[in-house]
């Protein structure tokens, strides 16, 4: 059948115009093209499929039981098609993105806001998890591109580019003022009770490597699933929180909340986008990513 397609997208035209020089139109070839391939396809069918009639072409019984299944599978290509060519101009599609809560709000949600408003055709998932997980989904298959903060361990195939700098601090409330505007010794933090996140965090494996590489060890009193549980454990006066500076930045502007001072500065981090370089991205992701990476190079 396959080597007949043609017959068959000659026949279908014929049969839906009910015309050859209309079908010899449509299909931009000449009328005994059409009427050749009509031979050819009655030919293999073994039966015939029109008579003439006055103002053109009427198919016979067994043409018209042909054209309900060829009209069906012909119309579903064009269909197809149709689908493609409006995914590729963004008016359908989806995709697909892995990010924490903290690259989400602080970082993508903005550009996912901007995407939306041009193409609101395109479905958008977002599977939140941390910066593993999201790794472990790309290499899946199961994301179109990640947004994840350092510190994370290379993995082969992905490529990560640095799209914003973050900063970590501690920060502590009204029960331990005594330490505001006082320059304090990392070594200090074993003497605190400290709010952090889980282990599985690339923040909490950051700032746990770089404690210890200062000979200081982190024993949390609360370990929590999200920073902004640690900003309200902080508020309560629970202890002393390990937190992304943004995720505490009204807070610190009011007052209520302030940032213990070290006399040795912690290294800032980065938020990346992370792709598969051996998958294809669907034309929405690479249109997503195009809008982020032109406002980082501006």
């Amino acid at each position: 059948m396959t080597n007949n397609l043609e017959y068959y997208k000659v026949f279908y035209y014929a049969a839906k115009l009910g015309s050859l020089t209309m079908a010899a139109e449509a299909l931009a070839i000449s009328q005994p093209a059409v009427s050749q391939s009509l031979k050819q396809l009655e030919s293999i069918i073994g039966a015939k499929l029109f008579v003439r009639v006055a103002k053109g072409v009427k198919l016979t019984s067994e043409g018209a039981l042909l054209y309900s299944y060829v009209a069906k599978g012909y119309e579903q290509i064009e269909l197809g098609e149709k689908k493609v060519v409006q995914m590729l101009n963004l008016e359908l599609g989806e995709m697909r993105i892995g990010a924490s809560d903290m690259t989400l709000r602080f970082f993508l949600l903005p550009y996912l806001e901007k995407f939306h408003e041009q193409y609101p055709g395109i479905k958008v998932t977002v599977t939140n998890a941390p910066t593993p997980e999201t790794l472990y989904y790309l290499q899946e298959g199961k994301i179109d591109f990640g947004v994840v903060s350092t510190p994370f361990e290379a993995v082969p195939g992905i490529q990560a580019i640095r799209v914003k700098e973050i900063e970590d601090i501690f920060i502590a409330g009204r029960k331990f003022i005594q330490y505001k505007n006082k320059m304090l010794d990392l070594k200090d933090l074993e003497k605190l009770p400290i709010i952090s996140l889980e282990k599985r965090t690339s923040t909490r494996s950051y700032m746990d490597g770089f404690l210890e590489k200062n000979g200081v060890v982190m024993n949390p009193e609360f370990e929590l699933a999200t920073s902004d549980m640690i900003v309200q454990f902080t508020l309560r006066n629970l202890g002393v929180g390990s937190i992304m500076r943004e995720f505490a930045a009204e807070y610190l502007e009011s007052g209520k909340l302030f940032a213990l001072r070290f006399n040795k500065i912690i290294p800032k981090r980065h938020f990346c986008v992370v792709t598969d370089t051996g998958s294809q991205l669907s034309a929405a992701a690479r249109n997503l990513l195009q809008i982020i990476y032109s406002d980082i190079d501006t």
